[in-house]
């Protein structure tokens, strides 16, 4: 049962707030009425749900599913009444019941998701405010739904090529734990009999084995404390813009990452614009879009150049971190007045280099990751095969004598 916040007042005029629980609008006027408050305003109470931001995924199956509605001739307060009763997730589920719920009250649907907190992203909300005006909102809807579909694609396509490199290198560190742990300790207690005939390779291993053993705890320590002042530095926003930057910069994954950013730019540009987002606006909701903060530290000269009357291919070409190629799309779809289709198929071209780059990232990884990995432990295999013959010989000496 949903908790309200409400404010009411006396029959002496004299207002009250508080919290109830009540299954619906009418059952918590009619517990007020009961108290003898009458009912001035109300919403749902935040339940600690609010604050977390929905997935690409489920951002596109709302709009496609509100778009498919609204283009039936479905009213918005029934569509999304029967997306509120469908087996859907629970936490979808309650999300639609609090915008549904907010529709009963009056609002219009922008306003309902703003009070949800952060779980739209604002550059929903202020699309659909935008439709709410023009009286767009089935065109809104899917062109929406396309947007996060293509959003969500290319992120599961990173996540799969990410996937074998990480197992590799996690199966890989559990492996050389063990064997450092576990395994090489019971050779390199005999070596250690024969120190002065070991080679070096097998000395580097004996203390690197004793230093882990001994020390295992504080390396654990000290790694989690790196990790964590690392996430610390990188929520200070001019840190994570100097990374950011650096990211660019690394070969190869500087490159895919800027045609990522690039895609994802055009393509959120392309969606506010052919919204009737005025161009300024449609570059404010771009900015928290890209995803580099080193980027969008450039946004705000970016847009006073286009409010100076700069045409805005030129000040794209400005930014440092986009694909330079998106600029010169831009000033042919100025020239064209087809800067919507331009931004678009651009969106395509680069979501499509994104995944070439992509593949080719993995094809490079996979096989290296492999041979840091047969180094590595051939090297072992080696620190314990070498003193072998050593020490053959010198228990067959001691067996002779």
């Amino acid at each position: 049962m949903p908790l309200y916040e409400y404010s009411a007042a006396k029959i002496n005029g004299r207002s009250i707030k508080g919290k109830k629980q009540a299954g619906n609008f009418a059952e918590l006027r009619a517990q007020l009425e009961e108290d003898g408050l009458y009912l001035v305003n109300y919403k749902e109470a935040d339940e600690g749900e609010k604050g977390k931001q929905l997935k690409a995924k489920q951002l596109s199956e709302f709009c496609r599913e509100l778009g498919m509605m609204i283009g039936s001739g479905v009213p918005l307060i029934k569509a999304l009444n029967v997306m509120t009763q469908r087996d859907v997730h629970p936490k979808m589920k309650k999300v639609y019941t609090r915008l549904h719920r907010g529709l009963q009250r009056g609002l219009m649907l922008s306003e309902a998701m703003e009070e949800q907190g952060k779980t739209f992203p604002e550059l929903l909300i202020n699309m659909y405010k935008a439709s709410e005006a023009s009286g767009g909102m089935e065109e809104t809807s899917r062109r929406m739904a396309q947007h996060y579909e293509k959003a969500y694609k290319l992120t599961q396509k990173v996540r799969s090529a990410m996937i074998y490199p990480i197992i590799l290198v996690i199966v890989t560190f559990i492996v050389l734990m063990v064997v450092f742990l576990l395994l090489l300790p019971k050779f390199f207690t005999l070596f250690e009999q024969f120190d002065s005939q070991i080679p070096a390779i097998t000395k580097f291993m004996i203390n690197l084995s004793h230093g882990l053993q001994d020390n295992w705890l504080y390396v654990l320590i000290g790694v989690l404390m790196v990790i964590v002042a690392f996430r610390a530095f990188m929520q200070l926003e001019k840190v994570k813009a100097k990374v950011h930057r650096i990211y660019l910069k690394i070969p190869k994954i500087g490159k895919l990452l800027r045609t990522i950013y690039t895609a994802r730019f055009a393509r959120t540009l392309c969606s506010c614009y052919s919204s009737g987002i005025s161009m300024i606006n449609a570059l404010e909701n771009t900015r928290d879009t890209v995803g580099n903060k080193y980027i969008a530290s450039q946004f705000e000269n970016m847009i006073n150049d286009v409010r100076n009357g700069e045409n805005l291919s030129a000040a794209i070409a400005k930014v440092s971190g986009l694909d330079p190629k998106l600029a010169a799309s831009v000033m042919i779809g100025e020239e064209t007045g087809r800067l919507d289709q331009m931004l678009n198929d651009t969106a395509d071209s680069f979501d499509f280099e994104a995944d070439i780059a992509l593949q080719k990232l993995t094809a490079t990884a996979e096989p290296l990751l492999i041979v840091v990995m047969a180094v590595v432990i051939g090297s072992i295999m080696i620190s314990v095969i070498l003193p072998l013959p050593t020490l053959y010989n010198s228990v067959g000496g001691a067996g002779g004598m």
